[in-house]
């Protein structure tokens, strides 16, 4: 029941919301409000209903000295008196001629005069409209004693209390429901989805998934709730001559809508078929188009140069192709889509589009680039700018990078096509990429020798291919060094940065085992002994001197 209410609680939110937008359009409303004001103001002094208990007897009219309200206020009044003066069964009419027209009198009280301008209105003759005024005069002064009659009463109160008992019976009803629909949503996702745990994201989607059914659900119970309440309370008023009149205004009020809402949708399956059928037939279009690409994926179909990891993004961009064209040919059956607040909600979903979408387009179109351009692949190791990682998802939007620190790396779109991407995954060749690094060593050392020391540490490093041959290049003559590069093959480039520092690694461990010093980057003076640590990484000394290799 708390859950009940508080849907009825959203509900007025929602309607204060709504009011809230529309009061923008009270300014723009209120000059055609005014001109609608006068035009009925005009009507009702030239033309209104005799209406008693709720019941319209006939029209009168009215003129500039005496409108058209203020002359059947009066003959609703004595039509009343005259009812009320008695309890008789019947009532004396009678009609008298006058200058002004034919005067009515119902047991010997003045009721109305028929005029020549009353029987213009109607287009009948004198005589025949006062005899029907008449006639309409002495029924509602029959039925106005007979409803009040204490026979009368006992009915009403019978009357209301059946309706006040079924609607009680509706409550229950609708409790019921409301519980049940609880009870059955839980029972229905445990049933189906017993083999999930709920702590899985899948488990947690079901869960939001009932929840909202659940919702909606009850949303249609309030909505037939405040329904049933609303026509209790009218059939309850119409069970009593005095509050009738106000029944037969909330039953006009609320019934009128309803029926021209129930003949918009009776009206309106025609075209709610021919959706049904746009709808089918664009599903079985969508289906079998992922049949053909699943045929693809799977290598039945040979589409050339077509890739594999193309196959999803190109069903999805033909799946929205699909969609947009069904969405075309839907649109003129959709319900106001000819209307011109249709058309300019179009026009202003499209500008909001064209000047805040700007971004987001383009890395969408960056996305699909990425995608098909064939530079970049999931599973690839790539660098771009500062960021060395792993692709694991292109997206749309974002490209995500599992960096070689397990962190994870979200890249848009467009800065990757505006990017330089360095792929250490692609093979160009069958040779592999070239891993290489630079040393400076000086001038006084044997440059044979110092390319001998590094293709001995590449060729010590795991990961660097023996075929082809490491090489050395001079990349450059120092002030205080030559600068030489060490260039190697590798197929594992998964792995540089661990193949690098085991290059590092090796290329100290065989320059200290040659007792050759690596230049430092700020050079004064030759130091009075080289540079060198006197042990190696296992605790032995790195050189020995001559008298230790001849002891």
């Amino acid at each position: 029941m708390t859950q009940f209410f508080q849907s009825f609680g959203m509900v007025a939110r929602l309607l204060v919301a709504v009011l809230w937008i529309t009061l923008p359009f009270a300014a723009a409303a209120q000059d055609i409000a005014e001109d609608l004001r006068v035009d009925e103001e005009q009507s009702e002094t030239f033309k209104a209903p005799v209406i008693v208990d709720g019941e319209t007897l006939f029209f009168l009219r009215g003129s500039s000295a005496l409108p058209a309200s203020d002359r059947v206020e009066r003959v609703q009044d004595a039509i009343i008196e005259v009812a009320e003066a008695s309890t008789s069964t019947t009532v004396a009419i009678v009609f008298e001629d006058t200058e002004l027209g034919t005067l009515i009198l119902a047991d010997d009280v003045q009721v109305t005069i028929v005029t020549e301008a009353d029987a213009e209105l109607d287009q009948m003759e004198l005589d025949v409209l006062s005899f029907l005024h008449g006639q309409a005069i002495e029924e509602a002064i029959i039925a106005y004693r007979a409803n009040r009659t204490e026979q009368a009463r006992v009915s009403g109160a019978i009357e209301a209390a059946g309706w006040t008992f079924g609607f009680i019976v509706f409550v229950v009803t609708i409790l019921w429901l409301h519980r049940s629909i609880r009870r059955r949503t839980l029972k229905f996702v445990k049933r189906h989805l017993k083999d999930v745990e709920t702590a899985t994201a899948k488990s947690v989607q079901a869960e939001a998934i009932a929840a909202l059914v659940r919702y909606g659900l009850n949303f249609v119970l309030l909505i037939i709730f405040f329904l049933g309440f609303y026509y209790y309370l009218s059939f309850v008023l119409l069970s009593f001559a005095e509050t009738r009149y106000f029944a037969q205004l909330l039953l006009t009020y609320l019934t009128e809508p309803v029926l021209v809402i129930f003949q918009g949708i009776i009206s309106y399956i025609p075209n709610l078929i021919m959706l049904v059928l746009i709808t089918w037939v664009t599903m079985y279009v969508i289906k079998g188009m992922r049949v053909f690409f699943d045929a693809v994926e799977a290598g039945t179909f040979d589409l050339g140069d077509f890739e594999k990891h193309w196959v999803n993004p190109t069903f999805n961009i033909a799946r929205v192709v699909v969609i947009m064209i069904a969405l075309v040919f839907a649109v003129p059956y959709i319900p106001g889509s000819d209307s011109a607040a249709f058309q300019g909600l179009t026009i202003l979903v499209g500008a909001m589009l064209s000047l805040g979408a700007n971004s987001v387009v383009s890395n969408m179109l960056a996305g699909l680039f990425v995608i098909y351009r064939r530079s970049t692949s999931i599973g690839d190791r790539i660098q771009i700018g500062e960021h060395i990682g792993d692709v694991v998802q292109i997206k749309l939007m974002e490209t995500h990078l599992k960096s070689i620190k397990n962190e994870l790396i979200s890249i848009p779109n467009a800065q990757l096509m505006n990017s330089d991407v360095v792929n250490f995954s692609k093979k160009t060749d069958g040779s592999g990429l070239l891993l290489h690094t630079t040393v400076g060593i000086g001038y006084e050392e044997p440059s044979d020798k110092i390319e001998a020391m590094l293709i001995e540490a590449a060729n010590r490093t795991k990961g660097i291919k023996a075929k082809p041959e490491p090489f050395v290049l001079w990349t450059a003559l120092a002030d205080y060094a030559i600068n030489y590069q060490i260039n190697g093959y590798s197929t594992r480039g998964s792995i540089i940065p661990k193949i690098r520092s085991d290059l590092h690694r090796n290329i100290v461990a065989v320059f200290n085992e040659n007792n050759v010093q690596i230049m430092t980057p700020s050079y004064i003076a030759d130091p009075p002994e080289p540079k060198i640590p006197a042990e190696d990484w296992d605790g032995h000394l790195a050189h020995q001197t001559e008298e230790d290799l001849d002891k």
